[in-house]
C-alpha cells in the first residue's frame, strides 16, 4: 500500500478550514485540469458524515468514476473517507486538522493500493504516488487561499 502525508499550515480559523476541505463546490474548483464534478450523492455544498459522494472525471487520458463516503467525522479535528468503488483496489483519505497559536496544520494522511498485484505496485512507486502528490498539492493550495483570503 502507498501512503501519503501532507501537513499544510494555513493562517486561518480551525473551523474555516475544516469546512473548506469538506467543500464540494471548492473541490470541483480545485480539480478544474481533471474536470472532476460529483455527479451522485452530495453533489454541493458540505459533506457531511456517512454521505457518499461519486466523483467523475478524466486521469490519464482516461475517464474515471470514484464514489467515497464519510466514515468518521469529528468537527472540527477530523474527518476520513473510503473508496466505496474506483480504479483503486483500497483507498482511504484522512484529513486531519490541529489549531497552532492564530493558524491551523491541515494533515492529510491518502493510502491507496492499485490493482494487479505486483504491477499495480510498480506503477504505484513509478508514477502514481507523484501523480496523486500533486493532486493534493493542488487542492490543498486552494483550500489555504481561499481560507487566508477571507481572514
Amino acid at each position: 500500500m502507498a501512503t501519503i502525508c501532507l501537513e499544510t499550515r494555513i493562517n486561518s480559523d480551525i473551523h474555516k478550514v475544516f469546512d473548506l476541505a469538506r467543500d464540494i463546490d471548492l473541490h470541483q474548483k480545485s480539480t478544474r485540469k481533471t474536470n472532476e464534478k460529483a455527479v451522485a450523492g452530495r453533489t454541493s455544498g458540505l459533506i457531511e458524515k456517512n454521505e457518499t459522494v461519486t466523483w467523475r472525471a478524466r486521469h490519464l487520458g482516461v475517464e474515471q468514476t470514484l464514489t467515497t463516503k464519510i466514515i468518521s467525522m469529528e468537527r472540527p479535528s477530523q474527518f476520513t473517507d473510503i473508496m466505496l468503488k474506483g480504479a483503486f483496489k483500497t483507498m482511504k483519505h484522512q484529513h486531519i486538522f490541529k489549531k497552532k497559536n492564530n493558524s491551523t496544520v491541515m494533515i492529510d494522511i491518502f493510502e491507496f493500493e492499485s490493482p494487479l498485484g505486483i504491477l499495480g505496485r510498480f506503477f504505484n512507486h513509478i508514477f502514481l504516488k507523484s501523480y496523486m502528490r500533486r493532486f493534493l498539492l493542488e487542492r490543498n493550495e486552494l483550500i489555504k487561499e481561499t481560507a487566508e483570503a477571507h481572514n
